[in-house]
């Protein structure tokens, strides 16, 4: 466990929450993880990254600012994500029943410390 491992435990002890990590936005490459057996990180590690380089243009483009949150939902569980400093994104992958509101304030507080 990295320095950072203390970090994503928090978010990864929230009830429904699959595993956590940080994810390079430039490269797509897991900083660091924390994952249940079989979920496949480096491929959502890469679907992160460049749904958050996505969604930064957009809102660039509509004049919103950065992307400071988001949450894909799909029938089988969720990716959640906020940035934080040095161009890193920390992500959860959850279950479909899980509290999203406590998962965002955990990746906020992950967030906060990883700066």
């Amino acid at each position: 466990m990295n320095g950072y491992g203390a970090v994503l435990e928090r978010i990864t002890r929230v009830p429904g929450v699959r595993g956590a990590m940080l994810v390079s936005v430039r490269d797509g490459l897991m900083v660091s993880d924390q994952l249940v057996e079989g979920l496949k990180g480096a491929a959502v590690a890469a679907l992160a990254a460049s749904l958050a380089q996505r969604v930064s243009r957009a809102l660039a483009a509509a004049g919103a600012g950065a992307p400071a949150f988001w949450h894909l939902h799909a029938s089988d569980g969720g990716i959640l994500a906020v940035t934080a400093p040095e161009d890193l994104l920390v992500v959860a992958i959850t279950a479909p029943d899980v509290n999203a509101g406590l998962v965002r304030l955990e990746l906020l507080r992950a967030a906060e410390a990883v700066a």
